[in-house]
């Protein structure tokens, strides 16, 4: 699949703004293997080649289990991933899939995330989940090529 567009993430020109958002999502005290399981996983959803490619390396990175990357979409009948992080995936795919139906993130799913974390890790989560959503359509769009560095 060829891209519609070339350099798509210099169009137009806003990586001071993204990093500035990524810097406040990374410290905002959720474990960095979390923040990159939610990313790739609104990527999954989203069916974003080039953000699951880079999703996938960048979870890796940052220690997240080889089983944990092949078992992801399974995630909610999967043992190895722990309660906090349900709580971060349920929110996430709920945030992620809001047109499926009226009121998309319950106040179950919520009150849980709340159980596991704070209101500035909640924000970290929730600013995680945008960012992914709006790359995954940029992305998509574009038909950015998995593999695409972002450098």
């Amino acid at each position: 699949m060829a891209a519609r567009i070339q350099n798509a993430a210099n169009q137009p020109d806003i990586t001071p703004a993204i990093q500035h958002l990524f810097k406040e999502v990374y410290a905002g005290g959720v474990p960095r293997q979390t923040l990159e399981l939610v990313h790739l996983r609104a990527s999954q959803i989203n069916g974003c080649s080039a953000c699951v490619d880079a999703g996938a390396t960048s979870a890796a990175k940052a220690g997240v289990s080889p089983e944990k990357l092949f078992t992801l979409a399974a995630w909610y009948e999967n043992p190895l991933f722990d309660d906090a992080e349900r709580a971060a995936l349920a929110l996430t795919e709920a945030a992620t899939r809001l047109s499926d139906r009226p009121g998309a993130v319950t106040d179950e799913i919520w009150a849980e995330a709340v159980r596991h974390y704070d209101q500035r890790q909640l924000g970290a989560l929730v600013l995680m989940v945008a960012i992914t959503n709006f790359f995954n359509r940029i992305n998509t769009t574009f038909r950015v090529p998995a593999g695409t560095t972002w450098d």
